[in-house]
């Protein structure tokens, strides 16, 4: 009976051996250790944070601050056919483009923009053919 009871034991010990299997660690490779992502609930919440939207903070007023009217900028107004503009850092070319369009009822060809050494940026607005920049500047009152 004991040998019997023994061999029974030894076979079960073998199962339950056989079914759970030896963690392997996983090897790290990198030297952070970054947490796993948790569930992100998304937020519901019982009132709105604002009462009125905020406006936008950048129209075709605030996008062009003033043309710039030193010798290089008219030299690059008669020979290349652009305008120079000072604008908001914040705009890009495309606003800057259709804020052109829009306040001077131009066509633009194409937008250059630099950030100068004040942290202003400059814009090269290029006008169409069909334009004439000389024209357009003494329009706005540079020349």
């Amino acid at each position: 009976m004991v040998a019997k009871a023994k061999s029974a034991a030894q076979r079960t010990a073998k199962a339950v051996r056989g079914q759970v299997a030896q963690r392997k660690h996983k090897k790290w490779t990198t030297l952070t250790f970054k947490y796993p992502e948790t569930q992100k609930t998304p937020k519901s919440p019982k009132y709105p944070r604002k009462s009125v939207a905020s406006k936008t903070k950048l129209d075709k007023f605030n996008i062009i601050s003033q043309p710039l009217a030193t010798e290089k900028a008219l030299k690059i107004i008669e020979d290349r056919n652009t305008l120079v503009f000072l604008c908001d850092p914040r705009a890009d070319k495309k606003q800057i483009k259709q804020a052109a369009e829009e306040l001077y009822n131009i066509s633009v060809v194409k937008v250059n923009t630099l950030i100068r050494p004040d942290c202003r940026k400059k814009a090269f607005v290029k006008v169409s053919p069909d334009y004439e920049a000389l024209d357009i500047a003494n329009k706005i009152g540079i020349i």
